[in-house]
This record gives C-alpha cells, sequence and structure tokens, in this order.
C-alpha cells in the first residue's frame, strides 16, 4: 500500500517543519528590517489551505491508490521543472547584479582612487543585503502573537471537528454538519485578513508598497489557490510547502522569504494532514515518529549549511535549486513505490477503481 508510505513522509515534513521553523524564528528578511517569515502572507493563505485539506483527505478514501500515484508524478514533474526554470532565471539577474557591481567598483576607483568602498546588493530587489542570521528579538519581544494566535486557533477549530466526526456515523447528517463547520472557521479568518489586505489596514511587509491594498481578484486568486493547494496537499500527502513555495516565488517573494514562510504554513498544514490521516487508521504511528525526529534532525542541519552557502556565495537561487531538486527526487521515490504496488495489484486482479466514503472503515 501506498498511503503508509504517504503518512509518513507527512510525518517527516512535519518534523522538518518544525525544526525549520525554530531556525528561521529569529531570522532577518535578507534587506529588510522585518522577520524572514511573512506571517501576513501565511495568515491569508493557510485558513483556506487547511480548508482544502480536509477535503483532499476525505478524497484520498475515494481515489484508488494507482490514481494518487499519476497525480503525484505529474504534479512533482510539472512542480520541480517550474522551479528549476526559476532557479536559472534567479541566477541570471543575481549574475547581471555582480556584474554591475564590479563595474561600478571599477569605475569609482578610477574617479576617485580611493579603495574603501561599498559594493552592490546581492539581492535581487536592490536593497542593502543583510545577514539573515540577525536576531529579531527576544522571545517574548515576538510581535506577531495576533497572526499565530488566528493560526492556532483554525488549527485547533479543525482538530476538534476531526475528531468529532470519527465519532460519528459516515455519512450521517451530524457528519456533514460537521464538514460544514469547517467553512465558516477557515473563511472567517480569510475574509478578516483579506479585508484587511484590500482596505490597507494590514500589509504584506516584504512586498513593499505593492503589499497592501490588494485588488480583489489577487485575493481571490489567493483563497482558489490555497484551496486547490491544500486539496492536492491533503489527497497526495505531499505537504503544501512543495506547493506554496514554488507559488510565493512566482508572486516576486525573495527565495529566503518564500521558503521560511512556506515551511512555516506547512508546519499547520503538514500536522493537520498527520491527524487526519491517523484518524483513518493509515497512519504507521512508531516508523513516523522515528523518520520525523530524524527529519527534524537532518532539516535544522540542511537549514544552517544552506543558509552559509547563501551568505557565503550571495546567490539565494541556491535555495530554489535545492526544492527543486528534492521534489525530483520525490518523484522519483514515491513514483517508484507507486507504480510497484499498482503493477503488483493488476497481476493480483485486485479491485482498481474508486471506493465509497461513507462505507470506509475507520
Amino acid at each position: 500500500m501506498v498511503w503508509p508510505i504517504i503518512v509518513s513522509v507527512l510525518g517527516m515534513l512535519t518534523g522538518a517543519a518544525i525544526s525549520t521553523v525554530i531556525f528561521n524564528w529569529k531570522l532577518k528578511h535578507p534587506t529588510l528590517d522585518i522577520p524572514i517569515i511573512e506571517y501576513d502572507l501565511v495568515l491569508l493563505m493557510q485558513p483556506i489551505l487547511m480548508l482544502g485539506i480536509s477535503i483532499g483527505v476525505s478524497l484520498s478514501v475515494i481515489f484508488a491508490d494507482w490514481m494518487v500515484t499519476v497525480l503525484l508524478i505529474i504534479l512533482f514533474i510539472v512542480t520541480s521543472i517550474k522551479a528549476c526554470f526559476k532557479g536559472l532565471e534567479t541566477w541570471k539577474k543575481e549574475t547581471i547584479l555582480k556584474e554591475e557591481s564590479v563595474k561600478l567598483l571599477e569605475s569609482t576607483a578610477t574617479c576617485s582612487g580611493e579603495g574603501d568602498y561599498k559594493s552592490l546588493p546581492d539581492s535581487l530587489d536592490g536593497g542593502t543585503q543583510k545577514e539573515t542570521t540577525k536576531p529579531e528579538g527576544t522571545f517574548l519581544g515576538f510581535r506577531h502573537w495576533k497572526e499565530l494566535g488566528l493560526l492556532s486557533f483554525v488549527w485547533l477549530a479543525h482538530l476538534a471537528i476531526q475528531i468529532a466526526k470519527i465519532h460519528t456515523a459516515s455519512c450521517s447528517i451530524t457528519y456533514w454538519i460537521l464538514n460544514v463547520l469547517q467553512i465558516p472557521v477557515s473563511l472567517g479568518v480569510f475574509l478578516y485578513q483579506a479585508i484587511g489586505l484590500h482596505q490597507g489596514w494590514r500589509v504584506i511587509s516584504s512586498k513593499g508598497d505593492q503589499g497592501t491594498h490588494l485588488p480583489l481578484y489577487h485575493l481571490i486568486l489567493a483563497s482558489l489557490c490555497g484551496l486547490l493547494a491544500g486539496t492536492i496537499g491533503g489527497l497526495l500527502g505531499i505537504g503544501t510547502g512543495f506547493v506554496m513555495g514554488p507559488l510565493f516565488l512566482e508572486l516576486g517573494i525573495a527565495p529566503q522569504v518564500a521558503s521560511a514562510t512556506a515551511t512555516f504554513g506547512m508546519t499547520f498544514s503538514a500536522s493537520i494532514s498527520v491527524v487526519q490521516y491517523y484518524l483513518l487508521n493509515r497512519f504507521p504511528v512508531p516508523y513516523a515518529l522515528y523518520l520525523t525526529f530524524v527529519a527534524a534532525i537532518a532539516a535544522y542541519i540542511g537549514q544552517h549549511i544552506i543558509n552559509k552557502l547563501v551568505n557565503l556565495f550571495g546567490r539565494a537561487s541556491l535555495i530554489i535549486f535545492v526544492l527543486a531538486f528534492t521534489i525530483f527526487v520525490s518523484t522519483i521515490a514515491l513514483g517508484g513505490v507507486g507504480i510497484s504496488d499498482m503493477i503488483g495489484k493488476i497481476k493480483r486482479n485486485e479491485y482498481m477503481g474508486f471506493e465509497d466514503l461513507c462505507n470506509y472503515d475507520t
């Protein structure tokens, strides 16, 4: 079965996300005096995304394993290719900035004959490059308690609803009422943030002047992308960071910020996915907990290494290439296991069609 592997992956993603969030907790934006995690962007996307996860997990009961495998392969191939092209585009921009920096230094040296100069920034938005290891402040000085509280409220509300569903008969009136209750919870928090961004009393700081007074079609698109990403994440068990990371890059978010923000959001989305799969009796607890622990350690070490490399070479595009490579390897690993399982079922003449949600035994 492909499901134990998928849920184990979700466990690893949860562990890795928590570890990475701890690492990024006090880091700053590479060019601005703000946190590296864009909390307002997470608050905009995450409520609808968690609603999508609930839809996706329900669909996972209906869809056959081979359908999930095919969707996984298609999604991962498309995402890895787009991330690779984005990385190449970012690399070229960084190269141009470095060349301009050298030319300016040579020009300044010719005019003034002095040797004490400031180089052009390595960042793509033209700001002054800062060490991303500069702390934001103490834990008690954290300024985003409201955003964190709202995200926690949505997470806990979805958790309570999922637990309540286990104690009701599938497809009963109570079951569907509980499912519908997830909509006002997610939609309410999303509308609060969306209205704030539209009217200007909320702001996505990393986008500067473009991060406030957002047009309605941008907010509608954000909700649709969040719902789609959550549904795909819940159905395929991939963690929404694989979808949200490339999406944030397409929005023009700096690679360091896109990675940190997507990972922070994935802490909520992957963990609620794990809970829902556990309630469906698809969670191999000891093995998944072991992988979660290993992934948390590996993610912390990896985050430290990539952060050093970005600061050393001045190329944030390295983060994008790592993302593309990780997605590509996941395509081979999960796709290979899924195809092998599918071939085995074909040989055994097992049923490979849609399942009945109402008859699923938890």
